[in-house]
C-alpha cells in the first residue's frame, strides 16, 4: 500500500484554461487509486464551477447559493445565540458539502450580485481554515488569475501548484502568481510548476525557466486524446483509464510533490 503524506494542503491555480480543473482531478484519482485510508476534501474556489462536473459528482449548492440566501434573510447581529458568521458556517456545511465514499466536494459558485465575489471568497477562506481540520488531504482548485491570492483563499495551504501550457501568457502568470503571494505573506512550504500539453522537448527550457524565478517543475502532462473525448462527451475524468497517458504522467507528478511515495 503506497503511503501518504499527512496534512496535503494544496492549490492548483494558473491563467484561464490552462488545464487547472483537469489536474485537479487527475491527482484525486490517483488518491482514490493509490489511498485507502486519508480523507480527502475537493474544493472547487473558481466561480465558473467545472470541478464537480469533471468528476461527476452532483453539489447540492454552492457557497454563493446559501450566502446569497443568508443575506437576503438575516438582517440581525445574533439570532438565537448565534452569531451570524457561525450560523452561515453551519448552514454552508450542511446545504454545500457533497460527500461521497472516497472524497467529498465543496464548490464556491457564483457570487453576489454583479460579478463580485469578494464576500464569498471571504467566506471560504473562513470557513477552508476550520472545515481543513477535518481532512489529511485538500485539493483546491483556484479560480483564474490572481484575486484568489489577494483575498487570501489559498493562505493555509502548503503546498502551491501553478499550471502552464506552451504560452508566454501562462508563464507570465505564473510569475505574477509567485510575486503577488509573497506581498500578501502567503508562504508554502512548496512551489511547484505542472506543464499541461507541453511536449516533452520543451521540458528542460521548463524546468530553468521554472527555478530562474523560484520554483520546481513537478512534471508535464502530455496531450491525451481520452482527456479531450471525456470532457467534450461529459464523462468524468475519475473513470479514465489507469494506462491512459495523462494519468500516467499524473502519478509521477503526485509522487514528485510528494503527495504518494
Amino acid at each position: 500500500m503506497t503511503t501518504l503524506r499527512r496534512r496535503f494542503i494544496a492549490s492548483i491555480s494558473g491563467k484561464g484554461g490552462v488545464g487547472k480543473t483537469t489536474l485537479t482531478a487527475l491527482l484525486l484519482k490517483i488518491l482514490i487509486e493509490y489511498s485507502s485510508e486519508d480523507s480527502i476534501l475537493v474544493v472547487d474556489a473558481d466561480p465558473a464551477m467545472n470541478l464537480p462536473e469533471v468528476l461527476g459528482v452532483e453539489v447540492p449548492r454552492t457557497i454563493g447559493d446559501v450566502v446569497e440566501e443568508f443575506r437576503r434573510k438575516i438582517s440581525s447581529t445574533d439570532i438565537l445565540g448565534f452569531e451570524k458568521s457561525s450560523l452561515l458556517q453551519y448552514w454552508i456545511i450542511r446545504d454545500c458539502l457533497a460527500e461521497t465514499p472516497r472524497f467529498d466536494v465543496l464548490a464556491m459558485g457564483r457570487g453576489e450580485g454583479e460579478g463580485c465575489y469578494c464576500y464569498v471568497n471571504a467566506v471560504l477562506a473562513k470557513i477552508l481554515v476550520d472545515l481543513i481540520k477535518n481532512y489529511n488531504i485538500v485539493l483546491m482548485d483556484m479560480e483564474a488569475g490572481l484575486e484568489h491570492l489577494s483575498r487570501r483563499v489559498d493562505k493555509c495551504v502548503n503546498t502551491m501548484i501553478v499550471v502552464v501550457d506552451p504560452t508566454l501568457m501562462s508563464l507570465k502568470t505564473a510569475e505574477r502568481i509567485k510575486t503577488v503571494a509573497e506581498e500578501v505573506k502567503i508562504n508554502p512550504e512548496r512551489k511547484y510548476i505542472v506543464g499541461n500539453r507541453i511536449p516533452q522537448s520543451m521540458y528542460e527550457t521548463l524546468t530553468k525557466w521554472a527555478e530562474k524565478i523560484g520554483y520546481e517543475v513537478a512534471g508535464i502532462i502530455p496531450e491525451d486524446e481520452l482527456i479531450m473525448k471525456y470532457n467534450l462527451i461529459g464523462k468524468p475524468l475519475l473513470t479514465l483509464p489507469s494506462n491512459s497517458v495523462a494519468v500516467e504522467a499524473a502519478k509521477n507528478i503526485a509522487k514528485n510533490i510528494g503527495l504518494i511515495d
